[in-house]
């Protein structure tokens, strides 16, 4: 039986975003990422000191991974941008789907070896719109085709396999990597199969271990399971549409939220929907890698 875990944590951030996405945890400054995608801004949280600030955006970001001490690398809704950390200036770096405009970036992460897998999506739920691409040293490489909604990327630590869901579909898929390149070297088989089942599998990150954590859509919670895909514990959240989790320190998980779709009195009734929680997991986490240029 699956071991379920009330919530007994913290509220990170209180500013409520209406699509919370995309945390990312810089080690080397403390500091939390996250985007607010719908709402067009990238939220920085300095842990240490809890200062919180929100940095407009002129995109639809929701990816965002380190270079170096100056640069950040964006995914949005018009391409990979470049992004001036003193300044917030966005460089474009590369484009992703130019002849889809209606297209935008949801869910992704960095490789072990510093290429970026990211997915996109329509910006109005069109069926099979997406698509996930692998982005190595600026080169766009198509992945995966007729994606909905593109999510759970993630790859264990040693890079030997990834980790993809189309959230429309509910099926989370395993393929195996060339720890090298990042990039397939094998056709995706089905890890766990949860079509029909309540909630949708969302964002989701590997720790150390290869275990697979995951932010599961509609039901409030971040579910754990093995590499094997055995559903080990559930972790319950005080907002239902939990979107993504990251680990911010071995033993710490933050998660985004969203109150994307709600009505005023579905708000009224899901008061903490688009915060930003941490959780305790008993659990030890890898470094984030940055993107190599």
């Amino acid at each position: 039986m699956v071991t379920t875990y009330n919530f007994e944590g913290a509220i990170l951030s209180a500013s409520p975003c209406e699509l919370g996405e995309g945390p990312s945890f810089e080690a080397a400054t403390q500091t939390l990422w996250w985007f607010d995608i719908l709402g067009k801004k990238l939220h920085e949280l300095h842990l240490p000191t809890n200062k919180e600030t929100q940095h407009d955006l002129a995109v639809m970001g929701s990816v965002l991974a380190a270079v170096d001490a100056e640069r950040q690398l964006l995914a949005s809704d018009k391409g990979l941008f470049l992004r001036n950390r003193a300044t917030g200036e966005l460089t474009l770096y590369c484009e992703l789907e130019p002849n889809k405009p209606g297209n935008r970036s949801n869910d992704g992460r960095v490789h072990p070896t510093g290429s970026l897998w990211i997915g996109t999506m329509s910006k109005t739920g069109e069926i099979g719109a997406g698509a996930i691409y692998c982005v190595r040293k600026g080169e766009v490489v198509k992945l995966y085709g007729q994606i909905s909604i593109p999510n759970s990327i993630c790859f264990s630590p040693d890079g030997s396999t990834g980790y993809f869901v189309d959230t429309k579909v509910n099926r989370l898929m395993r393929v195996a990597l060339d720890p090298a390149t990042g990039l397939p070297v094998a056709e995706p088989q089905l890890l766990l199969d949860d079509s029909g089942r309540p909630g949708g599998i969302d964002g989701s990150i590997c720790a150390s271990d290869g275990s697979i954590w995951n932010a599961r859509w509609g039901e409030g919670a971040v579910d754990h399971y093995s590499a094997d895909g055995q559903h080990l514990s559930r972790h319950l959240l005080p907002a239902k549409r939990t979107t993504c989790p990251v680990f911010i320190g071995s033993g710490r998980l933050a998660i985004t939220s969203s109150w994307e779709g709600l009505d005023a009195a579905e708000r009224a009734a899901d008061p903490q929907a688009g915060n930003v929680f941490e959780i305790a997991v008993p659990i030890e986490c890898p470094a984030e890698p940055t993107y190599l240029l």
